[in-house]
């Protein structure tokens, strides 16, 4: 057992100082005020520090020159384990966009790869596509964006079973047969790159649909007269939904809108990429953002960054900006109990901050 103390400690629901958070190898077990330590514990002390949980990217796409849909092995997705720890992120989902069958399960193997390799902090794959609106593509690939059918959905989801964690797809593209059967491989469905209007968005939504893929962006935006995706993302009591707040993205005028309507349905992904000059998306780096072919394709965030970015130009309260990068996206895969608070009975995974730059993640 070991005792893990700093100035102060943020458990994901409140703050505390002079306390102690106890812990084994894997688990919290007890947080006490210092002042209780039991004798001749281990402690490990971190003066002028704050203890935070770690946090979690449900959406990046590959780091250090090593993007995962042109290098789909187990060594990429090391890189992108160690670029989302050094910026402050336990957990972490690679993601595809729309490409070829090959390029999928290539992908969904090398995560298998990494894992029989002891490979930690890879909680599985979110696939961007390809069943899509190509009205709302982005930067994706329009040539291979479809509709599926269901054998088609079928052979994937057998062939990823239990590596595909999110697909974010087009609901107006999509069947309710298809719904139904992602949804019992226990898949989550997050709406995005679509052109829904309010009501095919809502029904989605009744249909299982959770959450929504990067809030404003290649969707249906919120008019007065056809408030579309966007607008039934902030009307629905439960759906949530990722934003990135990189400032390029999205205006941060729009997330503090979002905000306050959505409260702690919103939450945050990097939607980060690399640089690359092979494969689909050939990603270069323009000032602190990227782009492919002109368009903008993805961020050069950290999760730390998004956080920072939240508090000092959204103006949102550290704690909230935290859970908003950590609680709230383990809710949307449903391991909330497990992750995001360092509480008793949660998993060891801590972020020790030296003002509001990352100095260790523990776990």
């Amino acid at each position: 057992m070991t005792a893990y103390i700093a100035d102060r400690i943020f458990d994901g629901e409140s703050w505390l100082e002079q306390h102690a958070i106890l812990a084994d190898e894997k688990y919290i077990k007890e947080l006490v005020p210092v002042s209780a330590l039991p004798a001749g514990i281990v402690v490990e002390q971190f003066p002028g520090c704050t203890i935070v949980p770690a946090l979690i990217d449900l959406q990046i796409y590959g780091a250090h020159e090593r993007l995962l849909a042109v290098y789909p092995e187990a060594a990429s997705l090391a890189l992108l384990n160690d670029y989302c720890r050094a910026g402050g992120a336990a957990f972490c989902l690679p993601t595809v966009a729309t490409n070829t069958i090959e390029i999928f399960h290539r992908s969904i193997d090398a995560i298998r790869d990494y894992w029989r390799q002891g490979g930690e902090g890879i909680l599985g794959i979110h696939l961007e596509g390809p069943w899509l609106n190509p009205v709302k593509r982005g930067a994706h690939t329009e040539s291979l964006i479809h509709s599926p059918t269901v054998q088609e959905a079928r052979d994937l989801l057998e062939y990823g079973n239990g590596v595909i964690r999110i697909i974010t797809l087009a609901p107006e593209q999509c069947s309710k047969e298809v719904i139904d059967l992602i949804l019992s491989y226990g898949v989550v469905i997050s709406a995005g790159h679509s052109n829904a209007t309010y009501e095919e968005a809502k029904t989605g939504f009744r249909r299982g649909i959770i959450t929504v893929t990067h809030l404003y962006n290649a969707m249906s935006p919120l008019q007065h007269r056809a408030p579309g995706l966007a607008g039934a993302t902030m009307d629905d009591a439960s759906v949530m939904a990722s934003i990135i707040p990189d400032g390029h993205h999205v205006d941060y005028a729009a997330i503090r809108i979002a905000k306050k309507v959505m409260n702690g349905r919103l939450f945050v992904i990097t939607d980060a990429v690399t640089e690359t000059d092979k494969g689909n998306y050939p990603h270069k780096l323009v000032g602190d953002k990227y782009e492919a072919g002109g368009i903008l394709s993805g961020s050069a965030l950290t999760m730390m960054k998004a956080v920072n970015n939240l508090v000092e130009h959204v103006g949102i309260e550290f704690g909230e900006a935290i859970r908003m990068c950590s609680l709230y996206p383990a809710r949307v895969i449903g391991l909330d109990k497990e992750l995001g608070r360092l509480l008793p009975g949660y998993h060891k995974k801590m972020l020790v901050l030296e003002k509001t730059n990352v100095s260790k993640l523990i776990g």
